[in-house]
């Protein structure tokens, strides 16, 4: 059976960084374009609909950001946005328009591959085998991993790709500590570097999605020292 290509596309305006990246990318299995205009980007990563976009966060035309929140909507791949800028602000802003991953330039390519292949793997159909749970439930708070949907009160939950791997990775694990170091392994197949808050800032997105009280946390709590918790037995209080 002929193994799936993954497509990408690539929006950097820097044209040697860019197809010096395509080299290294198409050598390790992946098919990969190239848009350097930012105010052509948004049109085609919703026509062309690739695997996985890398996304610059300075553009000409048009920049990172407005892209990305352009697209989110009607583009449901992952979105690993590329910045030169060691300021979080922008870093998180990108996290909270949609974007599913952030690498700082220079960034080395294996460690870019890495990550790709991190978003990718996520991003294939779960396993289907019977020993599997597709589906959890914990009062009125249902997850489906086989659909990738969640509903509170029978009522969808909006969540980006990246919130919804983390919402599943922990009520998979109902009450069972998450140390930061599990977290990144399981959803970025990296380590933790100990400075990255992409997960802190998906926690505090998912929190009042699912009800949660974002001041003083109860569903998903925050262990000092250690990581995240799921706790199900605060999920009785949804109903109330």
């Amino acid at each position: 059976m002929e193994q799936e290509v993954w497509q990408v596309l690539i929006v950097e305006d820097d044209q040697r960084l860019a197809e010096l990246t395509r080299d290294y990318l198409e050598a390790n299995g992946l098919r990969v374009s190239i848009e350097g205009n930012g105010a052509l980007a948004a049109a085609r990563i919703i026509k062309e609909k690739p695997d996985l976009v890398i996304l610059d966060l300075m553009l000409p035309g048009e920049d990172g950001l407005s892209i990305c929140r352009k697209v989110r909507d009607k583009y449901d791949g992952p979105i690993l946005m590329l910045t030169a800028r060691t300021d979080d602000t922008d870093q998180i802003l990108g996290l909270d328009l949609g974007a599913d991953d952030y690498v700082c330039k220079p960034v080395r390519p294996r460690l870019l591959l890495a990550r790709i292949q991190a978003l990718l793997r996520r991003s294939e159909p779960p396993e289907t085998a019977p020993e599997k749970q597709r589906r959890l439930q914990f009062g009125p708070l249902v997850v489906d991993n086989a659909l990738r949907e969640a509903w509170l009160h029978d009522k969808g939950i909006e969540l980006t790709s990246a919130e919804f791997d983390l919402l599943w990775l922990l009520v998979a694990n109902a009450g069972r500590i998450l140390s930061r170091e599990e977290i990144f392994t399981a959803l970025r197949g990296i380590g933790y570097d100990g400075q990255d808050r992409s997960i802190d800032v998906r926690i505090s997105r998912i929190r009042p999605k699912i009800g949660d009280d974002p001041e003083h946390p109860r569903l998903i709590k925050t262990i000092r020292s250690k990581g995240y918790l799921f706790v199900p037995e605060a999920c009785a209080d949804l109903s109330l």
